[in-house]
């Protein structure tokens, strides 16, 4: 059996390091190899070489230009490269946003996302206050996340927590102070529910 696992949420809960933290604990509990996939690390030099050329701006992520015509074919190509893995046994730790894919519930579609009945999904959704997200976003001093800064009022408008019907299959994770039981219980649930 192997895991496809999405760990989701908006900039600055704690994805990255919530995932670096569960690695190593999910594949000795589950006896199996996990590859770590984060959209950043696949896409992150390739988007800003994009970007430069089209905006000048090689730290641009959220612009309205990037939203239409990058966002997509990446998130594509990490979906597919989780895939290449599943298909040859390795269970799959897939970093990203993906909040438009919760949203529309994509990441439940085995369709979209080519995988089989043989395959565990599991999503989690890493969430946290939004002003403690911004003090995160600040102290990383990424210079990607410049645009998002400069407009937040504008991509504040994006962050939602999933609610109702968005809610069912997401394993909700608090990413404000987790301390060990917390990440021993995600363990558990994404191994066993």
């Amino acid at each position: 059996m192997t895991y496809l696992v999405f760990i989701c949420g908006h900039a600055g809960t704690g994805k990255t390091t919530l995932a670096k933290r569960l690695i190593g604990p999910l594949m000795r509990a589950a006896g199996s190899a996990f590859c770590l996939l984060d959209k950043d690390t696949l896409y992150g030099v390739y988007s800003s070489a994009a970007m430069s050329l089209l905006t000048q701006d090689p730290n641009d992520r959220d612009s309205p230009l990037f939203l239409q015509h990058l966002r997509d074919p990446e998130y594509r190509g990490l979906i597919d490269t989780a895939r290449d893995n599943l298909e040859l046994g390795i269970s799959a730790l897939v970093i990203a946003p993906l909040s438009r894919e919760i949203r529309e519930r994509k990441l439940f579609d085995r369709t979209w996302l080519g995988v089989g009945e043989d395959v565990e999904i599991r999503v989690v959704w890493v969430h946290t206050e939004e002003e403690t997200a911004r003090q995160r976003i600040l102290k990383r001093g990424d210079p990607s996340d410049a645009y998002k800064l400069a407009h937040w009022d504008e991509y504040r408008q994006r962050r939602f927590v999933p609610s109702g019907e968005s809610c069912v299959g997401l394993q909700m994770f608090d990413a404000t102070a987790p301390g060990v039981a917390d990440y021993d219980a995600l363990i558990e649930r994404i191994l066993h529910e």
